[in-house]
C-alpha cells in the first residue's frame, strides 16, 4: 500500500487499525464493540414497530400547486420538506419511509464539507491561497501538486478522473472500491487516502471539473490542521451546532477514513437545518459555523467563465459552482447542494425557504428527471412568493425545534 502519512486513529493509542480477524481482541475490542458498524456490517433494530408507516406520510396543502403529489411520485421522492421562515409548512414521505429515518444524501456531503472548511478558513487554519501540497505533502506526485486549496473548493483542478458511475472502468468506481462501496479488486489502493495519490492531470488550474476526490482531499486537509478524524471534525464544526433531531452517520474506509465526498446520511428535518444555517448568515442554534462573508461568497455565485458543464449550464445558463456548492445564477439566486440519484438541499433566498429533497432514482444521473426536479423546485419556490405564514396556526411538532422525532 502507498505510504500516506500519519492519519488520525480511531481511539487513542492505537496501534495499526482493527480488522475482521482481530476486532474483539484487546486492545482493540475497547473501541470497537461501541463501534461495531466500522467493522462489520450493521442492522437497525428499531425503537418502534412497524419501523415505519405503511401509507405515505402527507402534509402538503400549505404549497398551493394543484399536482405536487403527482410530481414527487414522478421523480421518486422518499422524502420532501419546506422549511419557510424555519417554521416546516410540508412534508412528505413515502410508504415505508419514516420522517425520522436517515437516507443516503450522496454529494450533498460535498456541501456540508465545504462548510467545515469555511469555518477553518474563518479560525485562520486553513488559508484558500495556500498549495494543497502545504497540507497534504504526499499528494505532491498527484494532479493536485500546482492546485490551491481554492482551486480544489470550486473543483477547478484538471484530473484524469471520469465520474461515469456505471462505468466499471471509471476512476470514480476505483474511488468507490477503495472507500469500500464496492468489491475490491486486485490493485486497488487500499484506502481513500492511497487512491488519492494514484491521480493524475496535465497540470491546469481555473476550469471547472466535476470531480469527487476534491471533496476527499478537502476532508483530508481537515484531519491534517485538525488533527481529528474527518467524522470528528464534521461533528465539530458542522453538527453538533445545528440541534439536530438524530446523529448523522457516514461511512468510513478501511483506515476509518469518513467518505465526505457522498458518504452522510441523515433525516431530511436535519438536512433542512444545514440550509438554514446558510440563510442565516452561517450561525447555527448552537453557535456560527461559518462567517457572513462565507454565505454570502457562495450565494453570490462562482466564475461563470469556469463553469464549461453543459449538464448544468443547459438547466442553468448563468450557472457556477463555488466553495462546494451548486449556484444557479437565475433570477431567485437559488443555489443548492445536488446528489446523484436525485438528492436536492434546494435554498431559496428570496423566500427565506429551504427544500429538502431525498429521492431513489433507479440510475444515478438523469436529465430528464434533473430537469423535472429542478423545475418542482423552482415552481414550489415560487408558489411561496405570496405566502403569508402564519406561526399561530402550525401545531407545535412543525417547528424546527420540536424534539418529537428524536431519536
Amino acid at each position: 500500500m502507498t505510504t500516506t502519512g500519519n492519519h488520525p486513529s480511531r481511539y487513542p493509542g492505537a496501534v495499526g487499525q482493527p480488522t475482521l480477524d482481530t476486532w474483539q481482541d484487546g486492545p482493540h475490542n475497547r473501541w470497537t464493540f461501541a463501534h461495531l458498524g466500522e467493522v462489520v456490517p450493521t442492522a437497525t433494530i428499531n425503537r418502534r414497530f412497524p419501523a415505519a408507516p405503511a401509507g405515505a406520510t402527507e402534509q402538503l396543502a400549505a404549497v398551493e400547486l394543484p399536482d405536487l403529489m403527482q410530481r414527487l411520485e414522478d421523480t421518486y421522492t422518499d422524502a420532501f420538506l419546506v422549511l419557510h421562515h424555519n417554521k416546516v409548512i410540508a412534508e412528505y414521505y413515502r410508504p415505508g419511509f419514516a420522517p425520522d429515518d436517515r437516507h443516503l444524501v450522496m454529494s450533498i456531503s460535498k456541501s456540508m464539507c465545504g462548510l467545515v472548511v469555511g469555518a477553518l478558513v474563518d479560525s485562520g487554519h486553513i488559508v484558500t491561497s495556500a498549495r494543497v501540497v502545504d497540507y497534504v505533502p504526499e499528494l505532491a506526485g498527484s494532479a493536485y501538486g500546482g492546485a490551491t486549496v481554492q482551486h480544489v473548493l470550486d473543483m477547478a483542478v484538471h484530473l484524469d478522473y471520469s465520474e461515469d458511475y456505471v462505468d466499471p472502468a471509471s476512476e470514480v468506481q476505483t474511488h468507490d472500491r477503495s472507500a469500500g462501496w464496492r468489491t475490491r479488486k486486485d490493485g486497488d489502493p487500499g484506502d481513500t487516502y492511497a487512491f488519492l495519490t494514484t491521480l493524475t492531470g496535465n497540470g491546469t488550474v481555473g476550469t471547472f471539473q466535476y470531480c469527487s476526490a476534491n471533496t476527499d482531499v478537502l476532508a483530508w486537509i481537515i484531519e491534517r490542521v485538525t488533527g481529528l478524524r474527518y467524522s470528528d471534525a464534521l461533528s465539530k464544526y458542522l453538527w453538533s451546532k445545528l440541534d439536530a433531531d438524530r446523529d448523522a452517520t457516514i461511512t468510513v474506509d478501511a483506515a476509518g477514513f469518513g467518505f465526505a465526498n457522498g458518504g452522510v446520511s441523515c433525516t431530511a428535518r436535519d438536512l433542512a437545518r444545514v440550509g438554514q444555517l446558510m440563510l442565516d448568515g452561517g450561525k447555527g442554534p448552537g453557535g456560527r459555523v461559518v462567517s457572513e462573508g462565507w454565505v454570502s461568497s457562495i450565494l453570490a455565485g462562482g466564475s461563470q467563465d469556469a463553469m464549461k458543464d453543459s449538464s448544468f449550464t443547459d438547466l442553468h445558463p448563468g450557472g457556477s459552482y463555488t466553495r462546494q456548492w451548486w449556484c444557479t445564477g437565475n433570477e431567485r439566486g437559488n443555489v443548492t447542494g445536488v446528489g446523484i440519484y436525485g438528492q436536492y438541499l434546494w435554498l431559496d433566498p428570496l423566500t427565506e425557504t429551504v427544500i429538502v429533497k431525498l429521492s431513489t432514482w433507479p440510475g444515478p444521473d438523469s436529465g430528464h428527471l434533473h430537469a423535472l426536479q429542478n423545475q418542482l423546485l423552482v415552481d414550489v419556490s415560487r408558489a411561496l412568493d405570496s405566502h403569508s405564514l402564519d406561526s399561530d396556526s402550525l401545531k407545535a411538532p412543525n417547528t424546527m425545534e420540536s424534539k418529537e422525532n428524536a431519536a
